[in-house]
């Protein structure tokens, strides 16, 4: 099994996308940072590599999607609460996201979602049981 996932985003200002990301209450791991670089930790085993744009096209091989425009993939997060979830996406408003929607009750999951100041989508979620997604 895999110890750790790694995301890896594109981003066109990274003091400024570090700047977002700590307002939102996340710390960065400096063992993955660079002036290019910079590694958000979400959870134990799950980090997020904020690249330069010109740094993530040198890995990709493939030209970098404009997430302003057009989306990829959606990120999807747990949270501990439905106030986790609301306390988080007020952070990331008050930060400069995009939040295209308003929450949403399911029953057993609360949700709401925002784009980031590249335009990556991030979902937060909360499951009505602890057990829902182990």
């Amino acid at each position: 099994m895999h110890k750790q996932i790694f995301v890896n985003l594109p981003v066109k200002d990274l003091s400024r996308s570090r700047e977002f990301w700590s307002s939102l209450g996340y710390s960065f791991d400096s063992k993955f940072s660079s002036d290019k670089a910079a590694c958000v930790i979400f959870g134990e085993s799950i980090l997020v590599m904020l690249l330069e744009e010109e740094l993530f096209a040198s890995f990709a091989h493939k030209p970098v999607c404009d997430a302003q425009e057009r989306v990829e993939v959606l990120h999807a997060v747990s949270c501990d609460s439905r106030e986790h979830v609301d306390t988080l996406i007020a952070k990331a408003r008050a930060a400069g996201a995009t939040v295209p929607d308003e929450a949403e009750d399911h029953g057993f999951m609360y949700a709401q979602g925002f784009y980031d100041l590249d335009g990556h989508g991030w979902n937060c979620c909360a499951w009505a049981t602890e057990t829902a997604c182990q």
